[in-house]
């Protein structure tokens, strides 16, 4: 790119910072130390405002980098992406967002701890949550390097690793001094940059083909070198049974991985009533939806204006297929439209790091110490020192975040999220359906539902062939890939039922009936909801 672009999209990209740190400081300046200010915002949020804030944190570098870029690749297999994220929306509006908020109050851990012995399962909830986070933020910071490798030509290794840096200090600068609050703020600014860039991207699309939707699929399969192939389900997952079961458990992983989500369900918290949780997810559901169909455009426009073979020379995994589209749409790379329009959507795309990753970090943070320190600290904790440990367990998930990031930079950051999806999904889900909605769950099963979905999800995804194995693998030059499945859903989800349906019927200790007819009164009526 040339100085011109590059000055100009950091340009922008400084404003939003200081825009994002300015908002920062007056939240922290008007904030008191108690843990329910740090973790939720002290629950003022409206649902409008906080549904515009579970857009911000749900649209990530995966949907607005990663989704289109495989869209363009690979064309309806790329698709796959946007129905599981999008469907997945009514598994949480139907099953958890209102009975989480009722029963929880801060994280995840607090739902299950509810009706069980409380130790065990924070410890075990605090691992997944963590777990869950660091893989999603990992995505994040792939998304930062690719974005800056595309802004300074892609030769500077230096370039990408100092950006995932910075994006990582931002994200601790966040978290520790404004909290809850000021996280809020930051993703409802991005989710209306995020929608408007996107609203223009895509009429823009639409305008060079004149409105019509068929040219623009047929120009897109022609250009692609597959035909109608491009068109048809099977590109990218029907080559073989193996690739079709990998279809399958993304599937699975994506439709049911988000209600497990720690830094969704934590959203859920921020607003004062249950009622209100509920119309922040239809709020999010609008948002959400409309921003996927718009992906869906941009992804064949890329295909179609640009070319599969053009995107892959920018960047192997399709991640910047969106800022060069810009750039074309523009009016090239000479063009003053082409560098404005480039500029705009590269800052849009840190603007929406920058976002996700404070509120991902925040939800971790919270695990590690609501859930992990309170919990392995045999004395009670006073909630200043809990909100302090908080503050500095953001630092070492930051640090964490960068490590792995410079280390998966050249995976696509949709496929990464996938991984996070499918941990949520085996470790998170189940113990938390059957903790709302099954009468003699035990605190065993608990324990064992949320280990026997974590540890296979990770062992399969290490003996997959994205950590060894092939030439696009992690470790390229090592092969230790005896799991043929990239994602581990299929087999993951299942056995996290299964372990907690195990180790309830195996518990000696009888389910509490008691607690769970409380829990399930509080959680269907909000009476002693926090």
């Amino acid at each position: 790119m040339s100085g011109h672009h590059q000055a100009l999209a950091l340009a922008l990209f400084g404003v939003f910072v200081a825009i994002t740190l300015a908002i920062t400081t007056w939240v922290s300046r008007n904030r008191h130390g108690s843990a329910e200010e740090f973790y939720t915002g002290g629950r003022l949020f409206s649902p409008m405002e906080n549904g515009f804030a579970i857009a911000g944190d749900y649209m990530s570098a995966a949907s607005f980098l990663g989704v289109t870029g495989l869209i363009a690749l690979f064309g309806y297999d790329g698709l796959l992406y946007v129905v599981g994220f999008l469907v997945a929306w009514l598994v949480v509006l139907f099953f958890v967002a209102e009975l989480v908020r009722n029963v929880g109050r801060f994280t995840l851990a607090d739902v299950v701890a509810a009706r069980m012995s409380a130790r065990p399962v924070r410890i075990a909830s605090g691992l997944s949550s963590v777990t869950v986070s660091v893989l999603y933020l990992v995505a994040q910071m792939v998304g930062a390097g690719s974005l800056v490798a595309l802004l300074f030509g892609g030769t500077s290794a230096a370039a990408r690793a100092w950006t995932v840096v910075v994006v990582g200090a931002l994200m601790v600068v966040y978290v520790s001094m404004g909290g809850m609050r000021a996280t809020t703020w930051i993703q409802i600014v991005k989710a209306v940059l995020l929608l408007g860039g996107t609203v223009a991207l895509t009429a823009m699309v639409l305008l060079r083909f004149h409105g019509d939707v068929e040219s623009l699929l047929r120009t897109a399969a022609r250009r692609s070198g597959h035909g109608d192939a491009f068109l048809a389900p099977g590109l990218k997952y029907g080559g073989s049974w193996t690739s079709r079961t990998d279809f399958v458990s993304l599937g699975l992983a994506l439709v049911l991985g988000t209600a497990g989500l720690p830094h969704i369900l934590s959203r859920f918290y921020t607003v004062p009533t249950a009622r209100a949780a509920r119309r922040s997810v239809v709020w999010s559901v609008g948002l959400i939806g409309g921003f996927y169909l718009m992906t869906i455009v941009l992804g064949f426009g890329a295909a179609a204006i640009l070319g599969p073979d053009t995107v892959r020379e920018s960047n192997a995994a399709g991640n910047t297929a969106v800022p060069l589209l810009a750039l074309d749409l523009g009016g090239g790379a000479r063009s003053t439209g082409g560098a404005v329009l480039f500029a705009m959507v590269a800052a849009i795309a840190f603007a929406t790091i920058l976002a996700v990753v404070a509120g991902i970090t925040l939800a971790s943070s919270a695990a590690v110490a609501h859930d992990l320190y309170a919990s392995l600290r045999r004395r009670r904790t006073e909630e200043r020192g809990e909100v302090g440990v908080a503050r500095a367990a953001a630092v070492g998930i930051g640090v964490l975040a960068i490590g792995l990031g410079l280390l998966a930079r050249d995976l696509n950051v949709a496929f990464l999220v996938g991984l996070a999806f499918a941990v949520s999904a085996s470790a998170n889900l189940p113990v938390l359906m059957y903790t709302l909605f099954w009468r003699g769950f035990t605190t065993r099963g608990a324990v064992w539902s949320v280990y026997g979905g974590l540890v296979p999800a990770l062992v399969l995804v290490l003996l997959s062939p994205v950590v060894s194995g092939s030439p696009e693998s992690l470790f390229p030059g090592a092969d230790f890939q005896y799991f043929p499945l990239e994602n581990p859903g299929i087999v993951s989800i299942p056995l996290g039922f299964l372990a907690g349906w195990l180790g309830t019927v195996t518990s000696t200790e009888p389910a509490d009936e008691a607690k769970h007819a409380e829990t399930e009164v509080r959680s269907l009526t909000g009476a002693g909801a926090v």
